[in-house]
């Protein structure tokens, strides 16, 4: 088994979990509104030809679409893009969601006119080609915008969540991000793949929520961060 079919793996394992804690009732519109201004406020006004890459259940493409863009997600998780499917489904001009790889999307250069993610650059396997390759994607002036925390600083081997059998040391070596202890390490990613006005803020909004509602299973409570470029 590959790398990446490992990591594919444990994500289909938890996407029914994953999902579910996503679409939490009691916190469900308080997450929406304070996405939806979140991202509104990252990327230039709607519409856009945005790809989200990673798109895991599809949180973020649902958002992104909900704001007027024209969106498409894509992961290698079968079990995750079961969930984002099912949701795109149920809502007139939802993301469109297919297989594929965020290190290197299988579209023609300037396709887009942003490329997001979220939760995705600590799991990325080679995320300076990623990123580079995300750029090539997009038309002048386009963006890329990431959320992503310091979830592992200790390492995912001293982790509370249960990473042994799919993130074992062969996954880890080509995880760069994985175990990194500032954000300062994901600019930097974004710097050198050639992008400019990288910008960092801290989404103290989801920290507040965090703080209301509570953090998911295994996880510590900690500053999210989105961070922005543009070519």
């Amino acid at each position: 088994m590959s790398v990446q079919e490992k990591i594919n793996d444990y994500w289909t394992g938890r996407a029914p979990d994953y999902d579910a804690y996503q679409q939490r009732p009691d916190r469900l519109a308080a997450d929406q509104e304070a996405w939806s201004r979140i991202w509104a406020e990252a990327l230039p006004a709607a519409p856009l030809d945005v790809l989200d890459v990673g798109t895991g259940s599809g949180q973020v493409a649902m958002v992104l679409a909900g704001l007027g863009h024209r969106v498409t997600g894509i992961d290698l998780s079968e079990g995750m893009l079961d969930q984002a499917r099912r949701h795109a489904a149920a809502v007139a001009n939802g993301p469109v969601i297919q297989y594929g790889d965020a290190v290197a999307p299988d579209f023609p250069a300037a396709s887009f006119d942003a490329v997001t993610s979220r939760y995705l650059m600590w799991t990325l396997r080679e995320p300076q080609e990623a990123v580079a390759n995300w750029a090539r994607l997009l038309r002048p002036g386009g963006t890329i915008a990431v959320v992503d925390s310091t979830w592992f600083p200790d390492g995912l081997d001293n982790a509370s969540e249960n990473f042994t059998e799919h993130y074992d040391p062969q996954v880890q070596a080509v995880l760069p991000l994985a175990a990194a202890s500032s954000i300062d390490q994901t600019v930097a990613v974004l710097q050198q793949a050639g992008l400019s006005k990288v910008n960092v803020t801290p989404l103290t909004s989801i920290y507040e929520l965090d703080q209301r509602y509570g953090v998911a299973p295994n996880h510590e409570h900690q500053m999210q961060y989105l961070v922005t470029g543009t070519v």
